[in-house]
């Protein structure tokens, strides 16, 4: 498997990624690049068309259950393709309903993906990243060093991965239980744009996955040159973990903001490309006792994203072995949500979901990186391991 560089400043074209047997894996390839493969099987270039509906609407592996595909055409595919899934190494489901997969990859690279359901929909988090490099004080994932990007074909392969296990093929027209994707598994997805982009744009393609750009949010912690790339080239829905209201502080939890600051991030915010009242952007709060959670720290939060249509998600602190901090307590998150309320922003407090099986926002540290002696079995958490 070929891993996609860590720059981002400049498009890069990857070769199409090659399974173990040595066939070329074709998920995750865009509508040119399986065009130009079977063309240069001999093939017309509608066949891509079948193929990436078979994929996409019908979650097809087997090319001989193709049925509108000629038999020898189907064996041929079968010798030079793959549509392959990584293995899933461990299934763990909360009481909540909350599932996460811990996915390996053909090098042997672990990461973390989490659906959380609602009465008629889900949303799936998805990781971009093995590891991560942005060491926020408060998240456990960037406890964990960086190894590597993820491939399209390895961030596509997290959606359908969730779409097998929830019974999804094809989708339903209402009532999906994955209906929503979140960029904000682990990893700083505009780190790996060019990857996060190309898998995106597989996933909203109308004639496969067709899960609507606006049902799709990625989240950065302050990446402040990509941030207008993103809204131009994808035009998701973008969240920013914003977490404080100073330079000092923020610096401190999310390093990051030294290199690009309070000032700059709210620019890139203002000028996100569609933002309306209808379009806002998020911006997600973690809760610290004692840290970030003061009266004072709301009034500031205010004048700070001034100007900017904008929601504001109140995350209770999710605790991890060592974590250096605590979540604030019911009275002060009310608090603070009451100020931002009366200003006139809409401040959801999430509440948190899987927290037995370290699920929840925060909590995403493939399990090949854990040290032992901090893993909690729950006796209310289900384990599935394959």
């Amino acid at each position: 498997m070929i891993a996609a560089p860590i720059v981002t400043s400049e498009k890069i074209q990857l070769p199409p990624p090659v399974h173990a047997d040595g066939r070329i894996d074709i998920v995750g390839l865009s509508r040119e690049a399986l065009t130009a493969e079977l063309v240069a099987l001999g093939e017309k270039p509608f066949r891509a068309r079948q193929l990436w509906q078979w994929m996409y609407v019908r979650g097809v592996r087997d090319f001989d259950l193709m049925t509108d595909v000629a038999k020898g055409l189907r064996a041929k595919l079968a010798e030079r393709f793959v549509i392959a899934r990584p293995e899933v190494s461990r299934h763990q489901q909360s009481v909540d309903g909350t599932q996460k997969w811990l996915i390996r990859f053909a090098d042997g690279q672990e990461v973390e993906c989490v659906h959380i359901p609602e009465e008629d929909r889900g949303a799936l988090c998805v990781s971009s990243q093995v590891g991560c490099t942005l060491t926020c004080k408060f998240c456990h994932t960037g406890t964990q060093r960086l190894v590597r990007n993820l491939t399209p074909q390895e961030i596509v392969a997290q959606v359908m991965l969730a779409r097998d296990a929830l019974g999804e093929w094809p989708a339903p027209e209402g009532g999906r239980l994955l209906s929503n994707i979140v960029m904000m598994g682990m990893g700083e997805p505009l780190f790996n744009f060019d990857a996060v982009s190309a898998a995106l744009k597989i996933v909203m393609d109308p004639e496969g996955i067709a899960i609507s750009r606006r049902k799709i949010t990625l989240s950065t912690s302050g990446v402040v040159p990509m941030i207008k790339r993103c809204g131009d080239e994808l035009g998701v829905m973008l969240a920013v973990s914003l977490h404080a209201v100073t330079n000092e502080l923020r610096d401190e939890l999310v390093p990051i903001n030294r290199k690009y600051p309070l000032d700059q991030l709210m620019a890139a915010c203002r000028d996100y490309p569609g933002l309306s009242n209808a379009r806002r952007i998020t911006f997600e709060y973690v809760m610290l006792k004692g840290v970030n959670d003061s009266p004072a720290d709301a009034r500031a939060l205010v004048r700070l994203i001034a100007g900017v249509h904008a929601k504001i998600n109140l995350i209770p602190f999710n605790p991890w072995p060592g974590a250096p901090f605590e979540c604030s307590d019911d009275a002060a998150i009310d608090r603070f949500a009451q100020i931002l309320l009366a200003a006139g922003y809409p401040t959801p407090i999430r509440t948190p979901r899987g927290r037995d099986i370290s699920a929840a926002c925060g909590q995403l540290k493939s399990a090949s990186e854990r040290v032992r002696r901090f893993r909690s079995a729950a006796p209310a958490a289900e384990d599935v391991s394959t």
